[in-house]
């Protein structure tokens, strides 16, 4: 089938199953930390705080990973942030056993695990042009690699919710410890050939530097991270607020919120397959703008819902709008960039996507504290409409401009 047409190559197809058995030990450890901070707490403001921590390091690091990146081979990058991911998922499950678990330690053992994913999410993205050989099939890639992160987000937190109901946090922890060995299986089985690209030797603020440049001279480009970077930071977030809608909007419990996961997990599947079967040459900024809009309505439907099935749907919707727009800007990204830029050009991408999101996390608890769960959702999906009208008017003036441009010649 031509939507799995990427699957043929060797590399690729390690890439999918060691990330499959992986991810699905990732999403029962997220829902299980976001409950277990939710429990000691009872408070949504520590659910966003302890998500920023978690994800500030993308933020801050991102920008500068990015000629390291570009300058070093990815796929030992990868390999070493592996390893480094599974000793800090040891550590964890070693701290819950102990029943030493606060909010202080799981947060600076979420921001540990940031600084090595600041890497590795980079390192990867990077990698996955050297895993297929024809670069005709690498949109399809991309969109199967997001295809595999949400049926392991779907699959994931409905896993997760019955062993945390069942069993606790302890079992959840442990699972995502083991489910490092089959990633590092599967990097070892690799055959990876890649070319270094030779770079000028620079600092680390010159590469900063030169990255934004590069956008600068690429608004095509920069015009996506931008509508990335207010979507992370006004629209997105709302993910973090699930466990507090379960359990006050819909007087839920641990099963009640990993439905609203494996919802989201099953719109962003839905739309990652969608984005899959995607033929080349389609405009994928008007996907980003469309998909935009969809996402702020979506949440505006989720915030009136009355009733369980249709908050679940609405939940489904907002993941659908949210997966075609970050999948649509990461392949205009993979495909429109600079080989040689490509790693710093992403290192915007991942600090706009991961790395803005935690100060929109803790903005959106800090509000949700302030006007409750109901009117944070109904201003959210506000500003999503927002953006996807403001980012329609940019692209109507640029038009313009070509065509006025045009005509002078």
């Amino acid at each position: 089938m031509q939507i799995f047409r990427s699957l043929k190559y060797p590399n690729y197809r390690l890439h999918v199953i060691g990330q499959a058995i992986s991810l699905l030990g990732t999403w029962m450890q997220r829902i299980a930390i976001s409950w277990l901070v939710y429990q000691l707490t009872e408070s949504v403001f520590w659910l966003g705080f302890v998500s920023f921590v978690s994800l500030l390091p993308s933020l801050i690091l991102s920008p500068f990973i990015g000629a390291f990146v570009d300058r070093h081979k990815k796929y030992r990058l990868v390999f070493i942030t592996q390893i480094g991911l599974m000793i800090q998922a040891g550590l964890l499950t070693l701290l819950v056993f102990l029943k030493m678990e606060s909010v202080l330690y799981l947060s600076i053992l979420g921001f540990i695990q940031g600084v090595i994913n600041a890497f590795d999410v980079l390192g990867r993205q990077s990698l996955l042009v050297n895993l297929v050989d024809d670069k005709k099939d690498l949109p399809n890639a991309i969109a199967l690699n997001s295809s595999i992160f949400n049926a392991a987000r779907m699959v994931g937190p409905a896993i997760g919710g019955v062993l945390l109901s069942m069993y606790g946090e302890l079992v959840c922890f442990t699972i995502n410890f083991v489910s490092f060995i089959p990633v590092i299986i599967c990097l070892m089985l690799m055959n990876v050939k890649e070319r270094v690209i030779i770079i000028p030797n620079e600092t680390a603020f010159q590469g900063l530097v030169h990255g934004f440049n590069y956008l600068r001279r690429s608004p095509h480009i920069a015009s996506l991270i931008i509508i990335l970077t207010f979507s992370s930071l006004l629209v997105i977030p709302y993910t973090s607020l699930l466990p507090a809608v379960a359990r006050e909007l819909f007087s839920g419990d641990e099963r009640t919120f990993s439905w609203f996961e494996s919802a989201a997990g099953l719109g962003a599947m839905i739309g990652a397959i969608n984005m899959a079967r995607m033929k080349s040459g389609e405009n994928l900024r008007y996907r980003v703008m469309f998909s935009a809009f969809f996402m702020g309505l979506a949440l505006i439907l989720l915030a009136y819902a009355h009733y369980l099935p249709s908050a679940l749907l609405f939940t489904g919707a907002v993941s659908f709008s949210m997966m075609m727009q970050n999948s649509s800007i990461n392949t205009y990204i993979q495909t429109h960039a600079v080989p040689a830029y490509r790693a710093r050009a992403m290192s915007y991408y991942v600090m706009a996507f991961q790395g803005i999101f935690p100060v929109g996390s803790l903005l959106t608890g800090t509000i949700a504290e302030a006007v409750g769960i109901k009117n944070t959702l109904y201003i959210m999906g506000g500003c999503g409409i927002l953006i996807a009208i403001g980012f329609y008017i940019y692209l109507r003036l640029h038009i313009q401009r070509r065509l006025f441009k045009l005509n002078l010649r």
